[in-house]
């Protein structure tokens, strides 16, 4: 009886063989697509290169608009190449974002060859990078999925189609990313940064409402349930913290908010009208409501690379970066860095954030570094709600006299 058995066992292995083996690599796989944790360095800094408007087409044989004429004849998506491998040595981010219009659709032949290359740079530079959808990246012959889709193929990517948990949202490129503590830290398994990227949509769907796509409410949703979600992990222990982690926000179209500025009240400049959508769909109310975002980036309006604040958000343009892009003639080609600084604990160790800075800077001969300012300061944001306490304090007590 046991030559039988010993045979029904072999013949057994060697048809669940194959199985094994498929399953094995399928575990390979997934664990190899699970997202690569951002993180503070050992300096207590997480540093953001954001690149705006690449317009990327076919390469060397598209040409450059709105640049001087001695410049035109050797212009081409190259340049913007070349810009950002220019800023990636001299900033050494630890994250790079692309928010939107990162091909021209009707002038890329071959949408994912223009992709690959618009994306080139941070691929090879080895950096975490994730990017939005703008208004153009799917005039080609890619849809709006399609062209996700291939981006979160490509390397080094953290780039999402969609939240896993949201069975039912508008768009393609709604995710976070959460930003870990310094490792070794007391902090190194909380997120005391969170970035949210959606997508602000192309053109409007709605055929009474003309212009500009926006936010939709499935997508606040998603907002707001991920937002508190992670305000209830970071307010709990270990390390229970009184108010949530900062949050800062990327999308490709501003929001009508952004027209809330002049030269005034801005640091940077407002060359251009503001092209939102023609319909407010009350997204910054919803990120006001949610209370721990600091600050919007976008892109969309190339001549305009102001940051306002309104009501304690901080709302940003990048600049326009690429050279397929329009532009202004001797007005250079700029990106925008964000960088977050953690502050020491009692014991002498990184704890939560402390402040968020930004700068400019251009694709000149030094890249010239500009308008360099806090964003958001934990500081000064403490100071402020004591204020605010102590008008009302006050306020309560004349009340009741």
């Amino acid at each position: 009886m046991k030559k039988p058995l010993v045979l029904i066992v072999l013949l057994l292995s060697l048809y669940l063989l194959p199985i094994w083996g498929f399953a094995a690599k399928q575990q390979q796989q997934q664990q190899q697509q699970q997202p690569q944790q951002l993180r503070f360095g050992k300096d207590g800094e997480f540093k953001i290169l954001q690149v705006a408007d690449m317009h990327y087409g076919d390469g060397k044989t598209t040409p450059c608009e709105d640049v001087l004429p001695s410049e035109f004849p050797t212009c081409s998506d190259l340049n913007t190449t070349a810009f950002i491998q220019r800023m990636i040595l001299a900033e050494k981010p630890n994250f790079i974002v692309f928010t939107g219009d990162n091909i021209f659709g009707f002038d890329a032949t071959d949408p994912a060859k223009s992709l690959n290359a618009a994306f080139a740079p941070a691929i090879s530079s080895k950096i975490p990078w994730a990017a939005v959808l703008g208004n153009h990246d799917q005039e080609s012959t890619l849809s709006r999925e399609g062209v996700m889709k291939h981006i979160v193929g490509l390397k080094n990517t953290l780039s999402q189609v969609n939240p896993v948990e949201a069975h039912v949202i508008d768009g393609f490129g709604n995710y976070n990313l959460q930003v870990g503590g310094v490792e070794g830290s007391s902090f190194e398994n909380k997120s005391v940064l969170n970035l949210y990227f959606l997508d602000s949509g192309d053109y409007s769907t709605v055929s009474s409402i003309l212009g500009y796509g926006w936010i939709k409410p499935s997508q606040q949703l998603w907002f707001e349930r991920t937002s508190k979600k992670l305000q209830r992990a970071y307010m709990d222990k270990p390390e229970a913290q009184k108010g949530p982690a900062p949050g800062l926000v990327y999308f490709h179209i501003p929001l009508p908010e952004f027209a809330s500025f002049d030269s005034t009240n801005i640091t940077g400049v407002k060359q251009e009208g503001i092209s939102s959508a023609s319909v407010n769909s009350g997204f910054f109310t919803t990120m006001l409501a949610a209370g721990d975002v600091k600050a919007v980036f976008t892109g969309h309006d190339h001549l305009n690379d102001f940051c306002g604040q309104l009501t304690g958000i901080q709302l940003c343009y990048a600049g326009g970066f690429g050279y397929h892009a329009y532009g202004k003639a001797g007005w250079a080609r700029r990106a925008r860095v964000v960088v977050a600084n953690l502050e020491k604990t009692e014991k002498g160790s990184w704890g939560a954030v402390k402040s968020i800075r930004t700068w400019k800077r251009l694709d000149d001969a030094h890249l010239t570094p500009i308008d360099g300012h806090v964003l958001w300061s934990k500081t000064s944001a403490e100071s402020l709600n004591v204020q605010c306490a102590g008008n009302f304090a006050e306020h309560e007590l004349h009340s009741s006299s």
